[in-house]
């Protein structure tokens, strides 16, 4: 807290030396539907090189000499608006933008200004547009945005139809995933097959795989961070969509028009109610579904104060007659206060609260048996924005957040004649502070610095254990509620560079250092509902990672080309691994199962990507290595990481031909997986065994696939007559689409997994190669109006 009051106390104190200075400020927003736009910009023809862009509120403030400006609001896709303003007092402007007649037949709308990843400190940071998504073909053509993320440098799937995804080298639980501000620990439907976000709900998409801002922290890797809509504030609005597998819904409108407003967005798969019409007698009784719903709500107070609620809740259900059953999901909710206490401070209060948890039931009646895990946040956050003058942005805040981890949770039977005792719940204590400055110097060089301070705290109730070197508890220590287990906290500097070479080109650094205080235990290749997350402790230290980059960025053809080269390094301390023939599963002294070492990744990302025109898409290209050394693995030598991949392609295309018809494509080819597979076996009492060696020795077969894909649009504008008689375009008010697509278009047997076992007729040990996915068409209607 001293560090960040005395930033902000240096800082206003030199913003009290520049007198005759005045701000404007103000909020800019859709004028067709009042949300909020994200990064419009905000320039000034007197002065070249001064301006501001919207922050994720739609807020923006720019402080000016006294003097008489011409200022001009843009984004692309919208009609650029120009006033004229005497600046000699700060002055409060709200504007609303209309898209152009020019982008009412295209199906691309960009989120930012043209040439401005020329500008910004930002690398290894990819943004998402929303409208993408509609376009790009994937399994059973559900829109999906971990999907397509997965189609950018760096970004590596977990495997084939998965929606969990590997960033520059981190495991998938290095990853923050968060959805308004509250995180989701486990973000896949149906096993991995979808994610849990609904695109129709999704407002703005980022994510960082470099250094990312000192706001965020707790992940090693990477920080998606994702804004649902607001909610259309002029009128009722809706849009949804009719697949084979499910459907979707959002209703959004005014709570009071141009003050407040709501959406509610749904989706259900029905693949439980073609199960019904089967005539498979072992299928009597099954049922495999999931839902999920989206809901926000924001309200402005006055012209200082706004309120939003935002949540979500998902869930997965698997059930085999009255013997199997299996639910997982997330629950998530967010209470937000934004706050304008004057033109140059913005402030933004928090309340989240997140929470995952799954139930694996066995048997029936009282015969039934229980298995259950959860993770639970309470999180309070306070954030500021300080818009110092044109060169310089301030950001801070502070956060606290309260874990309780429910490692196993079992509920026995009584006919069973036996009980489990249940793994001891863990109880933690999260914080942090940080402080960064956006600074501009001159026309030429931009920087980025910041610090954030963190802290963990596991407290009691509870025990810890010493293990020997078999791992067998050596001493129990026991704490009571609230009392200190074990503190670990940090320093985690970051920093970027950006020096822009000329008009097309620059070049670009960064460093970041990160904690992570929670680890997720899981003895599966990727991400699975039955995963668990356990907080550091006495045993498991804080995992630390540093990173440094270095790109270079280029634009041609007017900036409507973009080209990148980024590449990096990342060391990782107390990495951690398993005993061989590790036991992780209801383990109450799981911890004793795990080693810890050191791990390095390194590689090149290259993208080139087309973001203007009829015919758009990008091809980027990944080499990288990730690699471990930890002492009782592949005798303390280096060993490649699970997640470790040489290359890793893909190509997006997507052709507008016209207003109504749109052809897509995309094509990925990656490297197989690090993998351990039995070098040998042998036979002891007729039993025969598999040797393994060497761990993550061998690879997965190479991996490629192609997706094609076409929608048809209905007619989406007419011409109508206005009040003097003249032709004008307007849009429809009711649109609809259809989306044609196929999966795996060669049909490729891209192997899922390969098992080992013993041919019966020849003795032999065979390898059998299990495909899940061929050919798989799908067709999606889509509608709005």
């Amino acid at each position: 807290m001293k560090i960040t009051l005395l930033a902000f106390t240096l800082l206003l104190s030199l913003h009290l030396f520049s007198q005759n200075n005045y701000t404007i400020s103000g909020n800019i927003k859709d004028s067709e539907t009042g949300e909020d736009i994200i990064g419009a910009q905000i320039t000034i023809k007197e002065m070249e090189g001064k301006g501001a862009i919207t922050n994720v509120y739609g807020f923006y403030s720019l402080t000016l000499p006294e003097g008489k400006y011409t200022v001009n609001y843009r984004f692309i896709g919208y009609k650029t608006t120009t006033i004229k303003v005497e600046l000699n007092q700060n002055i409060r402007k709200d504007l609303e933008l209309g898209v152009s007649a020019e982008m009412l037949n295209t199906v691309e709308v960009t989120a930012e200004k043209l040439g401005e990843n020329l500008k910004t400190t930002e690398m290894g940071v990819d943004k998402i547009n929303v409208k993408d998504i509609e376009s790009i073909p994937v399994l059973f053509g559900e829109k999906d945005i971990l999907k397509t993320m997965q189609l950018l440098p760096g970004v590596k799937s977990a495997g084939e139809g998965n929606s969990g995804f590997y960033v520059r080298g981190g495991g998938s639980d290095q990853n923050l995933i968060l959805l308004d501000e509250a995180p989701v620990y486990n973000a896949s439907h149906l096993l991995g097959f979808f994610s849990v976000f609904n695109s129709d709900a999704l407002k703005d998409v980022k994510l960082y795989k470099g250094a990312a801002p000192a706001e965020f922290g707790g992940r090693l890797s990477s920080v998606m961070d994702i804004k649902m809509k607001e909610g259309n504030s002029k009128k009722l609005a809706a849009s949804g969509g009719i697949g084979l597998i499910s459907s979707r819904l959002t209703l959004e409108a005014p709570i009071v028009k141009d003050k407040g407003s709501f959406i509610i967005s749904g989706r259900r798969t029905y693949v439980d109610q073609f199960l019904r019409f089967s005539n498979n007698d072992r299928l009597d009784g099954a049922g495999l579904f999931f839902y999920d719903l989206n809901a926000k709500a924001n309200y402005r107070i006055s012209n200082k104060d706004r309120i939003f609620i935002s949540g979500y809740l998902g869930r997965d259900q698997f059930k085999f007659g009255e013997q199997l059953s299996f639910d997982w999901g997330n629950l998530t909710s967010t209470v937000r206060w934004n706050h304008i206490y004057s033109p140059k401070l913005f402030g933004n209060a928090t309340f989240i609260f997140s929470k995952y948890n799954y139930v694996i039931g066995i048997g029936e009646g009282n015969g039934k048996i229980e298995l259950g895990s959860q993770i639970q946040d309470f999180n309070f956050k306070k954030d500021f924005d300080y818009y110092l003058n044109s060169n310089h942005t301030l950001k801070f805040g502070a956060n606290i957040i309260h874990h309780t981890f429910e490692p196993g949770d079992i509920n026995i039977g009584e006919d069973l004649g036996f009980t489990i005792d249940d793994i001891p719940v863990k109880h933690s204590v999260e914080s942090a502070l940080y402080v960064s400055d956006d600074h501009k110097i001159g026309k030429r060089l931009n920087l980025t610095y910041g610090l954030r301070y963190s802290n963990f705290t596991q407290i009691g109730p509870g025990e810890t254990y010493a293990f020997d070197e078999e791992g067998n508890v050596t001493e129990t220590t026991t704490y009571q509620t609230n009392e200190k287990v074990v503190a670990y906290n940090g320093l985690s500097p970051r920093f970027g560079v950006n020096l822009i070479l000329n008009e097309k080109s620059s070049l670009k650094a960064g460093y970041s250092r990160t904690y992570q205080y929670m680890h997720l235990i899981s003895n599966s290749t990727s991400a699975t509902p039955t995963d668990i997350w356990l907080p550091s402790s006495n045993i498991i230290k804080p995992q630390v990672a540093d990173q440094v980059s270095l790109g270079y960025f280029r634009n041609f053809r007017k900036n409507t080309i973009e080209f990148s080269a980024e590449t990096y390094y990342k060391s990782f301390q107390n990495v951690i691994d398993y005993r061989d023939g590790a036991e992780v599963t209801l383990n109450p002294n799981v911890e004793a199962e795990l080693l810890f070492g050191i791990g390095r990744a390194y590689g090149l990302e290259l993208l080139l990507k087309k973001k203007t025109g009829k015919f758009t898409g990008w091809v980027s290209y990944t080499l990288s290595k990730t690699e471990n050394q930890i002492e009782g693995i592949n005798n303390g030598d280096w060993f490649s990481a699970k997640q470790d991949r040489t290359h890793d392609i893909s190509v997006v295309l997507m052709y507008n031909l016209n207003e109504r018809l749109n052809f897509s494509g995309s094509w990925v080819y990656y490297t197989g997986n690090a993998v351990t597979f039995p070098s040998g076996k042998y036979e002891i009492d007729g039993q025969v065994i598999n040797q393994y060696t060497e761990r993550n020795g061998y690879r997965m077969p190479n991996y490629h696939r192609m997706d094609l894909g076409i929608t048809l649009y209905n007619k989406k504008t007419k011409i109508v007559k206005d009040i003097d008689n003249k032709s004008v375009t307007v849009k429809k008010k009711f649109q609809s689409n259809w989306n044609f697509s196929v999966y795996n278009v060669y049909g490729r047997e891209n192997a899922y997994s390969i098992t080992f076992g013993t041919n019966a007729e020849t003795g032999l040990t065979e390898a059998t190669k299990l495909a899940l996915f061929k050919i798989i068409p799908s067709i999606t209607y889509n509608f709005n109006f």
